[in-house]
């Protein structure tokens, strides 16, 4: 029997209920291992070709395949397929990060309140990856019926990648592995299509100063004191870039993010770390950024020739752009419109997502998913009538692009 509306929810609360948090934001987490482990199960017993692998240990990634009719050759379970082969039909993968942010214990615990399902990564994004899975599974019990036959002429994959929320080393990993013709990526656009969105740098600064007793302040050189400048042109740099014209979805931003230095009150620090996030929007670059920085930090040398830092780049995101009539955004469009009774807004996001690693190794990737707020805090949520109708919308759009 194909899964019904009730048993997505009681997937979600399943996926929800397993901690997947990142252990590159909490040392020691749980990491995706074991959701992984029970979605690779899940999909084999459905009847699904799975491919899980691990781009770094104990951080997997999983692909699962519900070949198509039209396959120009068959392809052996877990080999990578380009996309487009001659005479093959379309390939589309639904594609979801698997890890969540930390969180306490009792929000692994999910609860259904007033429509809503409250839980770690309910809504980022354990409900659009609930919605994928489910679609495959109905479409894989649709071939069943018929005989082993998909409805579907194309490849349709479901994916989980590791490391979302930190530094998408799974996303790229995947990209490396499998190239399909074209991705979705269910994550929380309260049911709007998101075909662009921002990108994003964030930086690393260390300050050097010299360490010495405070009542020493020929000895003492004060490596907090010294980064004041940068902190000045940081706000300042902020402002700048509020007066220039916004994208439609929000403007491009810079902001001090943590700072830490010094190691006791009566002492001159001798060093400062300060991390810094910059917010990219269409026309801007990772590179502009790194000349920003650049910029601050000359800045600071010349108001004090004391000051010495270092800067690294620690991530870097190109601001994305997905065409308008591309075939999977208009797929996903008439979809959803099928749908919602109405056509869905197209609109941009300034949040960046995996959809940019699919964007920068050429494959388009347009985003949609269910109605849901307050993603990486204790009072995240998503609308369980949302998530049942966001697997209809994948599955009526998987139908159409891999037709």
């Amino acid at each position: 029997m194909p899964p019904t509306d009730d048993d997505l929810i009681d997937l979600l609360c399943d996926l929800v209920a397993i901690d997947s948090t990142n252990p590159g934001l909490v040392p020691g987490a749980a990491g995706e291992e074991a959701l992984v482990a029970f979605l690779a199960r899940r999909l084999a017993a459905a009847g699904l070709e799975v491919d899980v692998w691990e781009p770094r240990a104990h951080r997997p990634n999983f692909v699962a395949t519900l070949p198509g009719h039209g396959r120009a050759t068959p392809t052996a379970p877990g080999a990578a397929r380009e996309g487009g082969a001659p005479g093959a039909a379309p390939s589309l993968m639904l594609v979801s990060h698997l890890d969540v942010v930390g969180a306490a214990p009792e929000l692994f615990v999910p609860q259904v309140r007033n429509g809503r399902l409250h839980g770690r990564g309910s809504n980022d994004m354990k409900a659009g990856l609930a919605a994928a899975v489910t679609v495959a599974e109905r479409l894989a019990a649709q071939a069943g019926a018929a005989g082993g036959r998909s409805p579907l002429r194309g490849d349709l994959l479901v994916a989980g990648c590791a490391d979302e929320e930190w530094e998408s080393f799974g996303a790229e990993a995947l990209v490396a592995r499998y190239r399909p013709d074209a991705a979705i990526l269910p994550e929380r656009t309260d049911l709007d299509v998101t075909v662009e969105h921002g990108g994003f740098t964030w930086f690393e600064l260390e300050s050097q100063g010299v360490e010495a007793a405070g009542a020493e302040p020929e000895k003492g050189v004060d490596a907090i004191a010294l980064l004041g400048p940068v902190l000045n042109g940081i706000a300042a740099l902020d402002r700048e870039l509020d007066g220039r014209p916004h994208a439609s979805y929000g403007r491009g931003s810079i902001h001090a993010a943590t700072i830490a230095g010094g190691t006791q009150l009566p002492a001159y620090p001798g060093l400062c770390r300060l991390s810094v996030e910059r917010c990219l929007i269409a026309g801007e670059s990772v590179d502009q950024s790194r000349a920003e920085i650049e910029a601050l930090l000359a800045a600071a040398r010349a108001a004090d020739p004391r000051f010495a830092a270092d800067s690294r780049l620690v991530v870097g995101r190109e601001p994305v752009s997905l065409e308008r009539d591309d075939p999977v955004v208009l797929a996903l469009v008439a979809a959803a419109a099928g749908e919602l009774g109405h056509a869905p807004l197209v609109r941009g996001d300034i949040g960046w997502a995996d959809s940019g690693i699919f964007a920068e190794a050429g494959i388009p990737c347009a985003q949609f998913g269910p109605v849901g707020d307050g993603e990486h805090t204790a009072g995240e949520w998503v609308d369980v009538e949302s998530v049942k109708l966001v697997a209809r919308v994948l599955e009526a759009a998987a139908r159409r692009y891999c037709a």
